[in-house]
């Protein structure tokens, strides 16, 4: 079957209309334990931009897009927890055609019921932020993933305003922790209050002498959400002797490794897209993660962090998302809504 999309060819600059194109692709019906979809809603993540930027020039046209709100139209045979006209949300995996097209196979394991007391445009901003930030406090961190099961302990979020800092700090929250963030501006700092967090540092200032005068001495762990290469030296000496520090964003230089040790600090990549990429057993954990933060959410323990919504599914609307992406700028998540009106 034919669905439109927004694909691209090479990478090229958001400010050139080539960059990302209107196109028409084919789509399979489902087999094994895929699913196809029809995309209701798309957020846009700084994966995208990425991937868009580094692309070498292909003849067929790239679809990006790893997270959405989509119904559910066939099953492949193999198929055993999700079934026709379901109403589904997942990030999807980084090495198959996207959720920027009308139509999308899924991997069932990687997908979940959307939360139902929530629209498809404030769910579409969850699964690759929420994964992020779950896989991090959950599996990279020692902490428990159970409402209060950790009080006692702290957790220390670079970059709390942005997409994956605004789950980690509600989850975070919800777990039991003591929540540090980082922020910027006024209305950054309002935004992670709300959320919960229970100390906030300006970036621009000395974060030790900021977390001295809010009377701690050292965080449990730390997330890093904002250049591994700038913040590794900075929060070493924040971590307390054998926690450990998580970061997302790649490094663009040698980190210094050797900061670590002298407190036998551990250091942990966490990276959302590994289970799908390699096919490893636990790929299967991403749709059962997606349906605990589901319940959460119908339960208003957590709140939507989509701040900015495009209606209009097309390659002009799409340029406008990554441009604010690109922006490093955006607080919560921008999405896409259907139709897809190229």
């Amino acid at each position: 079957m034919q669905a439109k999309a927004i694909g691209l060819t090479q990478g090229l600059p958001v400010s050139d209309p080539q960059s990302l194109q209107d196109v028409t692709i084919e789509i399979d019906q489902p087999r094994g334990r895929d699913i196809l979809v029809e995309v209701l809603a798309t957020s846009v993540n700084p994966i995208d931009t990425k991937q868009r930027q580094v692309q070498p020039h292909v003849e067929r046209p790239r679809i990006l897009g790893f997270d959405a709100v989509a119904k559910v139209l066939a099953v492949g045979e193999a198929v055993t927890t999700i079934m026709t006209d379901d109403l589904v949300y997942y990030a999807g995996a980084v090495d198959r055609p996207g959720s920027n097209a009308q139509y999308q196979l899924v991997d069932e394991r990687l997908v979940a019921c959307a939360p139902k007391k929530w629209t498809a445009a404030q769910s579409a901003g969850l699964p690759l932020t929420t994964l992020t930030a779950w896989e991090a406090l959950f599996e990279k961190l020692p902490f428990i993933a159970a409402a209060n099961a950790n009080l006692g302990h702290s957790v220390l979020i670079i970059n709390g305003a942005g997409g994956v800092g605004s789950m980690a700090i509600q989850l975070a929250k919800w777990a039991g922790l003591q929540v540090i963030t980082t922020t910027g501006k006024p209305a950054t700092t309002e935004w992670v209050k709300q959320l919960g967090a229970d100390v906030v540092l300006d970036y621009h200032q000395d974060l030790a002498a900021q977390l001295t005068a809010a009377g701690l001495t050292t965080v449990d762990h730390v997330i890093l959400l904002h250049s591994t290469d700038r913040y590794l030296p900075l929060v070493t000496p924040l971590v307390r002797p054998l926690g450990t520090i998580v970061a997302v964003v790649t490094n663009q230089q040698p980190l210094p490794m050797a900061l670590l040790k002298p407190k036998s600090l551990n250091f942990a990549w966490e990276f959302m897209f590994t289970k799908a990429n390699y096919r490893l057993p636990s790929m299967a954990t991403q749709g059962i993660i997606l349906a605990r933060v589901a319940q959460l959410a119908d339960a208003g323990v957590i709140v939507p962090t989509t701040k900015r919504v495009l209606a209009g599914i097309n390659a002009a609307n799409l340029r406008s998302a990554h441009e604010i992406v690109e922006t490093g700028q955006m607080l919560g998540k921008v999405v896409l809504t259907a139709p897809f009106n190229a």
